[in-house]
């Protein structure tokens, strides 16, 4: 585990040292040097870094540490509930939008059929006044589909 967080360590100093010191005589040699004494069971370079330097620096963030991975996880299921709830009003929204264009073209860009033209049905009225408040909405968003944050007729709360 010690090899893996001296490595880790190496890889993003590496990758800084590549772009500023490729051009020092034998710094490709000296790389591959570095690495087999991190890797020699023999050096131990690896535990050495890790002992002197890297677990008292740690050592000593361990609360801050800690706390941060905390907040991380916290944040991170708030999110995804978040987006969980987006996508689900989103679909919501695009079924509705769907049906009601299937229903009233017969899916074919035909005229509404006679029987539910919206003075005749209360629920095409409904779905008309949901559909005319979310195409309000999505200016600034996708034409045609629902503000994730409008709470509608269609909204799902988990």
């Amino acid at each position: 585990m010690m090899y893996w967080i001296v490595f880790a360590l190496y890889t993003v100093i590496e990758t800084v040292a590549d772009q500023t010191l490729a051009w020092f005589p034998l710094y490709y040699e000296l790389k591959i040097a570095f690495v087999i004494w991190l890797l020699s069971p023999y050096t131990r370079g690896a535990s050495l870094i890790y002992r002197k330097f890297l677990h008292p620096l740690l050592s000593s963030k361990e609360r801050e540490i800690d706390d941060y991975i905390v907040q991380a996880k916290e944040r991170g299921y708030e999110t995804m509930v978040n987006f969980g709830r987006q996508g689900l009003n989103l679909a919501a929204a695009a079924a509705v939008t769907a049906a009601v264009k299937a229903v009233t073209e017969g899916g074919q860009g035909r005229k509404p059929r006679p029987e539910l033209r919206p003075y005749k049905s209360a629920t095409y009225s409904l779905v008309r006044d949901v559909l005319s408040r979310s195409s309000d909405t999505t200016q600034d968003h996708l034409p045609g589909v629902a503000h994730p944050q409008w709470a509608g007729p269609s909204h799902i709360d988990l």
